[in-house]
């Protein structure tokens, strides 16, 4: 099979190629997927998990890319749930092959169904956004209504799915991003929007939850913005400075097939829309995943037409 192989973390995403490799068995409680549509996230180039297994040993080449959508070619032993020829999207295990490739073998809980009327481009684009968001909000931020929600990065793949979903749990939301930020992270339902470039941070608060997807100067910032009894939510790592009366969470998304169906059950009747930045195909993904211009939003590999 066709996959994109990395072999060397320094050169980053560089230093991706396309190869043949064999195509993946089933193992216990897995499915073997063939792939239509894979999301990437560039940061994963930088995990230890995409270039060691759990227990530290060297396991390149890999396969990069953690979400996809497909349809199922194979069962493995004792897997239950699901069946052969269903479509199928889902969060891939984050030390094993992913999901940049035609088939993938993937453990059969990481997996939600895919309904026919949602297209595999956008399924593919769904897992790691979306499940980072309802993660964020509701499992970290324990968001309520009535709260108000400061989102960073509200323009990029993840950010325009949690302003999206806490407007529509009640919150008021704050979007932050750059100057050509600002119409797309309306749009995707942020109430107002600071110019990190141009605005005073600081002015923003005091708010009940900050989402922080950037880390570092602007993290740091944001603990002052929480008010008593506020959270602080990273998904950059544990965050550098904590609310003076509130709580500081980091966290690593996790697979939920209930928070998928939900999460794709919006989509469908129109209350969430995904953020596409670039679609390629898997001939193409090399130089996609490469880009020489700043994207927002999420760049999807076709890897069947």
């Amino acid at each position: 099979m066709k996959a994109i192989l990395v072999t060397d973390q320094a050169a980053g995403t560089a230093g991706m190629k396309l190869a043949e490799r064999p195509e993946p068995q089933a193992a216990i409680n897995d499915v073997v997927v063939r792939v239509h549509a894979s999301g990437f996230v560039p940061t994963e180039l930088t995990w230890p998990s995409t270039w060691t297994d759990r227990l530290g040993r060297d396991r390149t080449p890999s396969i990069p890319g953690h979400e996809l959508a497909g349809v199922v070619t194979a069962l493995g032993y004792g897997t239950t749930g699901l069946s052969v020829g269903q479509r199928v999207f889902g969060l891939a295990d984050w030390y094993r092959d992913g999901t940049l490739a035609e088939y993938l073998a993937i453990e059969a809980r990481n997996l939600a169904p895919l309904p026919g009327d949602v297209d595999f481009t956008v399924g593919a684009s769904l897992p790691i956004s979306g499940l980072t968001a309802w993660q964020g909000l509701f499992d970290h931020g324990h968001l309520r209504a009535g709260q108000s929600v400061l989102v960073h990065g509200a323009a990029g793949a993840v950010g325009a799915i949690v302003a999206q979903l806490a407007r529509e749990f009640g919150a008021y939301v704050i979007g932050t991003g750059r100057t050509a930020d600002r119409q797309k992270a309306l749009d995707f339902g942020a109430h107002e929007f600071v110019d990190l470039g141009k605005d005073v941070l600081e002015d923003a608060g005091p708010v009940d939850l900050v989402l922080d997807l950037i880390g570092g100067d602007i993290g740091k910032r944001s603990a002052r913005l929480v008010r008593a009894g506020g959270t602080l939510v990273s998904i950059v790592g544990p965050a550098e400075a904590r609310p003076t009366d509130g709580l500081a969470v980091d966290f690593v998304v996790e697979a939920d097939r209930a928070q998928l169906g939900e999460i794709v059950q919006r989509v469908r009747d129109g209350r969430l829309r995904t953020n596409i930045g670039a679609v390629s195909n898997l001939d193409d993904a090399v130089a996609a995943l490469n880009p020489t211009e700043r994207r927002t939003g999420k760049t999807v590999i076709r890897v069947r037409p």
